[in-house]
């Protein structure tokens, strides 16, 4: 894999200026990280024997359960800050503010649609006209849609508009869309989630609200900005702030007094007590969910941001070919599922719907796999997933119609 780092030092300052299109290893390294847990996530909501249970109660789970579902919580944060990294970025290599500001209004759209139709087709397996649910990319292409616009702002004030969102949004916890003086579909769209009548037989929901992820986005742009340093400064203003956000979640979770609705607790075992101090809420994600999951992203790519071995290339593919992985991994997972259970039991409950509606009276009490069985499909899905993606990924590489930044 040629090196793909776009970053040339400037001989008359100490700063670096991006002179390449080409992708930044570093970045698509953070991003294949995350694709891959995310694919540990998708095996487990399929393929689990405690389909039926909360993996973060501690009535009903076990610590190994925990850790599996808490490691995927690094996923939709990264990948959307990184998203806004990749904005600013894109306008750094030749794009106006014009055009990056189209190539977001226009994609964001496109994947707001993708979710609510082609994305919920592949993890339902039907398609119920009467009840509407949205999932990440309803929140990834919204935030581009909101970014399309403040880009045209002075990007210092992007990031603050970010910092402001996601540091005062849990101020609203708890608050009724009368309360707030909007529709109710509207308030579970922004900040609350669950599901609201949009009209008469018709209902929309969602838990990734867009109030927080917008900000996420801003403040990933805002991020793009320390890729022009030079490389050694920046991994050292990576590592302070990744420091300084890892550190500042300790404090703050340990006073319990704001960022998220979910106080901690002292549970029966020392063991249980730190994960509930982990166990952040996710929809909508509190300000202490997303330092918890930024602070440590944005050290990996302090430890990353650096030429990287052939060892790589694997994640690294994963990385540059998101959406297409997405599309891959959803479809192979649902119907290896289905498929297994048609083997096991003569039919599926998951033949025409997701796991989300599957009750423990319409399975049998052997339904599942164990988490060591959820590990092992994980690693076969992946295997399984890398040379079309390494082909994609050599097309993207190979070509430059526009229509493949859209995929």
């Amino acid at each position: 894999m040629p090196q793909s780092r776009s970053l040339a030092t400037n001989s008359n300052s100490t700063a670096a200026v991006l002179t390449r299109p080409d992708r930044i290893d570093s970045i698509d390294f953070v991003r294949g990280l995350v694709m891959i847990l995310m694919a540990l996530d998708h095996v487990r909501d399929f393929f689990s024997d405690r389909l039926f249970l909360d993996p973060t109660d501690p009535q009903t789970s076990t610590p190994s359960i925990f850790v599996t579902r808490w490691v995927t919580h690094f996923c939709a944060p990264t990948f959307i800050f990184l998203a806004g990294t990749a904005a600013y970025l894109a306008g750094t290599r030749g794009k106006s503010t014009s055009e990056l500001s189209w190539f977001l209004l226009t994609r964001g759209l496109w994947l707001a649609i993708f979710e609510v139709t082609v994305n919920r087709a592949l993890w339902m397996f039907n398609y119920d006209l009467h009840h509407h649910g949205a999932g990440v990319f309803w929140a990834i292409g919204w935030s581009m849609v909101a970014l399309s616009g403040l880009i045209y702002l002075p990007t210092g004030v992007v990031t603050a508009i970010g910092i402001l969102m996601i540091t005062l949004h849990n101020l609203l916890d708890g608050m009724t869309a009368d309360q707030v003086g909007l529709p109710g579909w509207l308030w579970v769209i922004l900040h609350s989630p669950g599901e609201a009548a949009i009209a008469d037989g018709y209902t929309f929901g969602t838990g990734y609200c867009l109030v927080p992820w917008m900000g996420v986005m801003a403040v990933g742009y805002g991020f793009g900005t320390q890729f022009r340093l030079d490389p050694a400064a920046r991994r050292r203003r990576f590592f302070q702030l990744g420091a300084a956000l890892t550190l500042g979640f300790f404090a703050l979770r340990a006073a319990n007094v704001y960022g998220d609705p979910r106080p901690w607790t002292e549970q029966p075992t020392r063991l249980w007590t730190v994960l509930s101090f982990l166990n952040c809420t996710k929809y909508p994600p509190s300000l202490l969910y997303l330092a918890m999951t930024l602070g440590p992203a944005i050290l990996t790519l302090a430890i990353f941001d650096r030429p990287l071995g052939h060892w790589a290339r694997p994640v690294v593919t994963f990385g540059r070919v998101p959406l297409f992985f997405y599309v891959l991994h959803i479809p192979l997972i649902h119907g290896a599922a289905a498929l297994c259970d048609y083997v096991r039991f003569g039919w599926s409950p998951l033949a025409a719907s997701g796991p989300w509606e599957v009750r423990p009276e319409m399975v049998p009490t052997s339904y599942g796999v164990s988490l060591a069985g959820v590990y092992a499909i994980w690693v076969c899905v992946l295997l399984a997933l890398y040379a079309p993606c390494r082909w994609f990924a050599n097309v993207k590489r190979r070509r430059r119609d526009a229509w493949l930044s859209y995929l």
